[in-house]
């Protein structure tokens, strides 16, 4: 039987809307293709989620792969306030769920200046039971150790539990822990999966 529900931020209770945010300070075409290979499609970004590098270190590594882009990099980065966007449902559907007695807790890799600057739009956080944002734990999806932390730290069983995330790959090490996965698409789809596995919300 489900009693947890785990639920993965980005693109599933908030948006990471980097697009509308670059294009904000006036940058388009090629101008953001490369600011976006040099941050949010590079490796350097693992770095980010991982929340080891200091805010510093990781506008540094941005600038190393595009050098000419430098001044435009320092500026997007001096503050990210707006680059996450918390979708309207997330309050919604996570008091629904806890008023039909389900337990839930999040589970993502999330860096410290996003969540720091962003505060805003993850106040859905304060609603739930608990959960691990990677930048404190110095963990990061779909490394197995962050899942057996959530489970040990809350004294949940697996099997009790369902993970939802909209990326593949973070899915498999979840379901080696005996623990429920569906893919977010939308909230809708993720709905129907959810009461396939019988979690059923009046």
């Amino acid at each position: 039987m489900i009693k947890n529900i785990i639920f993965d931020i980005g693109n599933v209770l908030a948006d990471f809307c980097w697009k509308d945010f670059f294009m904000g300070f006036g940058y388009e075409g090629e101008t953001l293709e490369r600011l976006a290979d040099a941050t949010v499609k590079s490796s350097v970004w693992d770095e980010v989620d991982r929340g080891v590098w200091s805010d510093e270190e990781l506008v540094d590594g941005f600038v190393r792969n595009a050098p000419s882009l430098e001044e435009e990099l320092r500026q997007i980065f001096e503050n990210v306030h707006g680059m996450v966007v918390k979708r309207d449902y997330a309050i919604p559907w996570i008091k629904k769920l806890q008023k039909a007695g389900y337990r839930c807790y999040y589970l993502s890799n999330f860096s410290h200046k996003a969540h720091t600057e962003c505060a805003d739009a993850l106040d859905f956080l304060e609603y739930m039971d608990g959960g691990i944002l990677s930048y404190r734990d110095k963990l990061i999806k779909p490394d197995t150790a962050i899942y057996e932390l959530l489970l040990d730290r809350y004294g949940l069983k697996g099997e009790e539990c369902v993970f939802l995330d909209d990326t593949e790959k973070n899915l498999p090490p979840a379901r080696a822990l005996g623990i429920h996965t569906v893919q977010f698409g939308d909230k809708a789809q993720a709905e129907r999966e959810l009461e396939v596995l019988g979690v059923r919300v009046d």
